[in-house]
């Protein structure tokens, strides 16, 4: 394998976590807007701030200097990403979503769960 092959990580925009975290984001943005306007400070606020929070510990966790301390952010990511998976299914439960639509952001959910879990697993090696 050649230095071009491998992708050097300098920012955490390079990660695939965070990639895959921030397609969920813009997912649940997107998908929040054809919520009834009176959830837009209830179910829709706890729903962006939760997919936003994913991102923004990965991201705050990638700067930080000491292994442990990198692991406490991506674990609090990985909380947030629990925190949108239940929000997602009161929104199927209430008539919100299609179970269609919920299923698909929940596999979504379930792929960047399994990606920060390993994420994590390998900076808690480090330590």
């Amino acid at each position: 394998m050649s230095e071009q092959d491998v992708k050097k990580i300098h920012s955490f925009k390079d990660l695939l976590v965070w990639q895959e975290a921030h397609k969920l984001v813009i997912k649940i943005y997107k998908i929040t807007k054809r919520y009834p306007r009176e959830e837009q400070f209830g179910l829709v606020g706890q729903m962006r701030r939760a997919a936003v929070s994913i991102t923004s510990n990965i991201a705050e966790g990638f700067v930080r200097k000491s292994y442990k301390d990198k692991v406490h952010y991506y674990y609090m990511s990985k909380g947030s990403l629990s925190e949108l998976q239940n929000q997602l299914l009161i929104s199927q439960d209430v008539g919100y979503l299609q179970q269609g639509v919920c299923g698909d952001v929940e596999r979504d959910i379930i792929t960047v769960q399994k990606i920060i879990s390993k994420f994590i697993q390998k900076t808690e090696s480090f330590i």
